[in-house]
C-alpha cells in the first residue's frame, strides 16, 4: 500500500527484503515491477516505542536535507515521506536506493594499509557538513535554544527521564547535566550553532563495490543531526577512540581543540554519548553493556568534581 500510494495504483512490489544493521528505524530494500532500479522504504518506530531523546528522528533527518545540500551527491534523495499514519501508525521515508557496500562490510576486505584514505575521506565529510552553521542550538527539526549549555542541558535531562522510564537508575546522567547546568558559561564560549552529524561513521557510509581503494560513495541515515559544537559529534568522539589508521581523519578534518574548556566540554559530551549508548544497549538486550556504562559515566564524573 506505501508503493501505490508514492507511485500509484497500478505499481506492484516484486520483493521486499529487510536490510540488517539498523538499530533504529526498519529499513527495506523494494523491487518494484517496471522499475530498472529499486527503493528503500523506511519505517520508524510507533510513536509509544519512541525514547522523547529520540522522538520524530525521521522527521529530523528530513528538516536537515535542505542543510546538507554540500554533500548531496552523497546521500539518498527523499521521494516521499508521510508523516500522517493512515497506512501504517508510524512516520515512513521512500529513498532512491545508494550502489555500493556498506562500510562495516567491506572495509575489512581492504589491507589496513588502505584504511588511512578511509578515514580521510570521513575527515573531509565531517569537516564540510560541520562547516554549516544554523539559526540555533538543538535538533534540527526543534526544539531549538538560545544557548549551547541549554541545549546540552535538556538533552542529558531528557536520556536520565528515558532511563528512568525504562526502570533504570539515572543519578548518574542527572549528574551531568547539573554540572552541565552549573557550568554553563564553559560550555556557552561555543557560540555558533553547527551541523553536527549526530551518527556519521563506519555504519552508515557506503563504499564503492569494485574500487581497488576504500572510495566513499554514499552517505545514510543522518536522523539524528544537531545544532551545536563540532566537538560534540558522534563522528569527533569515534575519530578519537583509538590511535590507529583513524589518526588519519584529522589529516583532513583539522587538528581538534586541545584546550582546556575544550577538554571540559569534551567530558560532559561523553556523559552524553554514554547515555544514549545505555538507552540502545537496552533496546539491543545487552545487559552486560548497560551495566559497563555505569562505570564509564562514573569516572567521567568522578574527574569533573575534582
Amino acid at each position: 500500500m506505501v508503493c501505490q500510494r508514492v507511485f500509484g495504483e497500478e505499481t506492484s512490489v516484486s520483493s521486499a527484503v529487510e536490510l540488517g544493521g539498523g538499530m533504529y528505524n526498519t529499513t527495506y530494500r523494494v523491487a518494484l515491477a517496471r522499475h530498472e532500479r529499486p527503493v528503500i522504504l523506511r519505517v520508524a518506530p510507533e510513536p509509544s516505542r519512541q525514547f522523547s531523546s529520540e522522538r520524530e528522528l525521521m522527521r529530523n533527518e528530513y528538516a536537515s536535507v535542505p542543510y546538507l545540500a554540500a554533500i548531496a551527491p552523497l546521500m539518498p534523495s527523499v521521494i516521499a515521506a508521510d508523516w500522517s499514519h493512515s497506512l501504517t501508525g508510524r512516520d515512513y521515508m521512500v529513498q532512491t536506493f545508494l550502489d555500493g557496500i556498506p562500510a562495516r562490510e567491506h572495509l575489512g576486505t581492504y589491507p589496513r594499509s588502505a584504511w588511512s584514505g578511509f578515514y580521510r575521506q570521513l575527515g573531509t565529510i565531517a569537516r564540510t557538513i560541520h562547516a554549516v552553521t544554523g539559526p540555533r542550538f538543538g535538533p534540527v527539526a526543534g526544539p531549538g535554544f538560545a544557548t549551547w549549555s541549554e541545549a546540552i542541558t535538556t538533552s542529558l535531562k531528557e536520556i536520565a527521564a528515558d532511563l528512568e522510564g525504562i526502570g533504570l537508575d539515572a543519578t548518574d546522567i542527572r549528574l551531568g547535566a547539573a554540572l552541565a547546568a552549573e557550568n554553563a558559561p564553559v560550555l556557552d564560549e561555543i557560540t555558533e550553532p553547527r551541523m553536527l552529524s549526530g551518527d556519521l561513521w563506519t555504519v552508515n557510509v557506503m563504499l564503492d563495490s569494485a574500487a581497488p581503494v576504500p572510495e566513499i560513495t554514499g552517505v545514510f541515515d543522518l536522523d539524528r543531526t544537531w545544532w551545536g559544537d563540532p566537538e560534540a559529534d558522534w563522528t569527533i568522539r569515534m575519530a578519537q577512540a583509538k590511535s590507529d589508521e583513524r589518526t588519519a581523519f584529522w589529516d583532513a578534518y583539522g587538528a581538534p581543540d586541545c584546550s582546556v574548556s575544550a577538554e571540559w566540554r569534551a567530558r560532559i559530551y561523553e556523559i552524553r554519548h554514554l547515555g544514549g549508548i545505555r538507552l540502545e544497549r537496552y533496546r539491543l538486550g545487552n545487559t552486560d553493556g548497560v551495566r559497563e556504562s555505569y562505570d564509564a559515566v562514573a569516572a567521567i564524573v568522578g574527574g569533573l568534581k575534582e
